[in-house]
């Protein structure tokens, strides 16, 4: 016992007879102490688990009403004998869309074509960013009748940190709210997403009176989806937005959607679903998609997009039914119809607008 010998020797060290540690007829207390935390740790990684599936469980799970799905209803979307007159002149109202990049060309310019087969008097514009869009996609996306509208970008708080960088751009979409200052100013506008196209007549929702609509997402029970957006542009209230930008208390990860629900919490009108037919829905409640089908006003492709790569990539032009067909194989190919109805537009869209297109 070489290791003892020093603290044998230190003023009033006593050595301890050998021997068990403890009287084997006597509590183990460091039986018992290894008993309780083994217990405790049980119990901590049973709370963690539970916690963990209730957090990620809640992300994914849908309203009861969704659940349990029944067509109990056969009545319109819209009696149009009660939608309110606009106040607003046809030219003070716009549908708008973004083309941050090259890749997004050909579906602007789709989303156009339905557009104007709903024979809507609004204007349409296309915010876009001068520095990375090249002359050709803005030909070829403003071919259906987009006007193009420079932008500058709005940089995502905290700078980017937590976020997917797909989303990286998209806090400029609040720069709608700037419309009202253009020398033709916006007073009402409809804001879709590129990945979009118009099904239906979209303009009564210039008539809703307040500062934000939406529909509803489909992966949560109250937050909206800002793939479709009904506002009225005030550049008051874009100041506004901006400086609580940083402030706002939001999931990083959902960008520019979690920021809108987070300022407009208290009162954003919920938009019937089938303004924004995200196809994701097809996918977790197919019999609401097949309820919503036959009266739905926008179709929005974001689980699959037949128009653009798996690596966010440019398609060319001649190339984009080789990408719809297998956008149609993708997810077992429960998205197939609504592939080969996107294509059916674009073809329709390179036909009708052949000439301004040949000059792109």
């Amino acid at each position: 016992m070489r290791f003892w010998a020093p603290f044998a020797r230190k003023p009033g060290y006593m050595r301890l007879p050998a021997g068990p540690l403890y009287d084997a007829g006597s509590p183990a207390p460091y039986k018992s102490l290894y008993k309780t935390a083994c217990v405790a740790l049980v119990v901590l990684v049973l709370s963690i688990a539970l916690n963990c599936y209730l957090l990620f469980s809640n992300h994914e799970r849908w309203p009861a009403a969704f659940e349990d799905f029944q067509q109990l209803k056969d009545y319109p979307l819209l009696n149009r004998s009660l939608v309110p007159t606009s106040i607003y002149h046809p030219n003070e109202t716009a549908f708008v869309t973004t083309l941050y990049s090259d890749s997004y060309a050909p579906a602007v310019a789709a989303l156009g074509h339905s557009l104007r087969k709903t024979n809507t008097p609004a204007r349409l514009l296309v915010l876009y960013f001068p520095d990375t869009v090249s002359q050709k996609a803005l030909c070829v996306a403003t071919a259906s009748g987009f006007v193009p509208q420079p932008v500058a970008r709005i940089a995502p708080p905290d700078d980017g940190r937590g976020m997917n960088p797909h989303f990286a751009d998209q806090y400029t979409k609040l720069a709608l709210w700037t419309l009202d200052a253009l020398p033709a100013p916006v007073r009402a506008a409809v804001y879709l997403d590129a990945d979009t196209l118009a099904l239906g007549a979209l303009d009564e929702l210039f008539a809703q009176p307040y500062a934000l609509a939406a529909a509803p997402d489909v992966y949560f029970s109250t937050d909206v989806n800002a793939g479709v957006l009904a506002l009225h542009p005030d550049t008051a209230l874009h100041a506004a937005m901006r400086g609580a930008l940083a402030l706002a208390r939001f999931p990083r990860e959902y960008a520019e959607q979690a920021f809108l629900n987070s300022f407009f919490a208290a009162d954003m009108l919920r938009l019937p679903l089938a303004y924004n037919g995200n196809i994701a829905l097809k996918k977790r409640a197919p019999r609401v998609w097949a309820a919503l089908r036959a009266q739905m006003r926008v179709i929005h492709y974001t689980d699959t997009k037949p128009f653009i790569s798996h690596s966010w990539k440019e398609v060319p032009l001649d190339r984009l039914h080789e990408r719809v067909r297998a956008a149609g194989r993708e997810n077992g190919g429960i998205f197939k119809e609504e592939m080969d109805y996107w294509e059916v537009v674009w073809r329709d869209t390179l036909a009708t607008y052949s000439d301004h297109l040949s000059q792109c």
